[in-house]
């Protein structure tokens, strides 16, 4: 620590008080990320994904009778809704307007339902791009040797839409992962509300929004590796 302190003060725009607090700051922002950021990063995805395999799945079947019709306009509304609101603004009602209903939830599981409304609609229109970009050569070979329509979406279609699917999906997880500081205001301690505590107390604002960016762009970087090495495995399959 001694060594770490001497190396952040040799710097020219930090002294050695500044130095020691930046060090002391990391491991409670370090704690927020894994304990809040992280399960909330990959609760609200998981969520979401099922939300946007649902409704996507409802936007691509033949409206064969009016249950399917009423289902398909219930899944366009919930995407244009979600996608014409700002996040802050679904995360407020959640939070801050269902207990107006008697729905008063605590802060982190408020946190996962707005994430995942979110996350499910625009991913859905991700996976809907993806099924409908599949050629219908690809249907068209599934019927003739003898699959259903069910059939010919879970073995042909799906696995080929999953796989073009995956660059923009982990964008949106790399998004995610940033858009959880918005969690901060509604109570969430994750990374970015340990931050805003220590400087409240420090007025150190810079430094420890800063040292916040930081953390939250090494995870990002790490993330951007794994999605690269994610596209080329997929890529052998293209």
């Amino acid at each position: 620590m001694t060594l770490l302190n001497n190396l952040l003060s040799a710097l020219p725009f930090l002294d050695q008080q500044q130095a020691s607090m930046l060090i002391d700051a990391f491991l409670p922002m370090l704690r927020g990320a894994i304990f809040n950021t992280v399960p909330l990063t990959l609760l609200s995805f998981l969520f979401g994904m099922l939300i946007a395999v649902f409704i996507a799945l409802i936007r691509v079947i033949p409206r064969t009778n009016p249950f399917y019709a009423l289902g398909y306009y219930l899944a366009r509304v919930y995407v244009s809704a979600i996608r014409g609101t700002p996040l802050l603004v679904q995360l407020f009602i959640i939070f801050y307007g269902l207990p107006n209903l008697g729905v008063k939830l605590d802060p982190f599981p408020s946190a996962v339902i707005a994430f995942s409304l979110n996350i499910g609609a625009y991913a859905s229109e991700t996976l809907r791009a993806a099924i409908l970009s599949i050629p219908k050569g690809q249907w068209e070979a599934s019927y003739s040797i003898g699959m259903s329509y069910a059939q010919t979406f879970r073995r042909t279609i799906m696995p080929q839409a999953m796989r073009v699917s995956v660059p923009p999906l982990s964008n949106s997880f790399i998004s995610l992962v940033k858009d959880t500081s918005l969690a901060s205001t509604v109570l969430v301690t994750e990374l970015f509300r340990e931050a805003q505590n220590i400087a409240a107390t420090t007025y150190e604002f810079l430094w420890i929004y800063s040292e916040a960016a930081l953390i939250y762009w090494v995870i990002c970087f790490s993330l951007s590796l794994l999605q690269g090495r994610l596209e080329k495995h997929f890529s052998r399959y293209g």
